[in-house]
């Protein structure tokens, strides 16, 4: 069982930049695709960003594309998962997800939140005007 933890999550003002980490309890072999997604009050979860662990290709939301940078660390006993988000506005403000899924997952549905089986509890993200 993966287990996810987001950090890195606070108050910053528009324009700023966030990292954000997500830590995976386990080592990831090339057995997964990470993503990230997020959720702002009375609306739906959304794609922000992907990763396939084995390294190749990054999937980003054309909303952040340009301004977010998702990456892994996959060096000896580190699991690591991060959001490098620069230029924030306000909409980015949501709570974001760390998430895991099967490294299979066709390209077709890597922005689908379906796609995903494991899921962190969130880390707040708001940009203030």
């Amino acid at each position: 069982q993966v287990q996810l933890a987001e950090s890195g999550g606070g108050l910053v003002q528009a324009g700023g930049s966030l990292r954000l980490s997500c830590a995976a309890s386990e080592r990831l072999f090339s057995t997964y695709i990470m993503g990230w997604f997020r959720q702002a009050p009375g609306k739906e979860r959304e794609f922000v960003a992907a990763i396939r662990w084995s390294g190749g290709p990054t999937y980003y939301a054309d909303a952040v594309k340009g301004r977010f940078t998702i990456s892994r660390d996959s060096a000896r006993n580190r699991n690591m998962v991060y959001l490098q988000m620069n230029s924030l506005k306000p909409e980015d403000t949501a709570v974001y997800y760390c998430a895991a899924g099967p490294s299979s997952l066709p390209t077709a549905q890597v922005m689908g939140a379906p796609g995903y089986d494991h899921w962190g509890q969130g880390t707040q993200v708001t940009v203030s005007s």
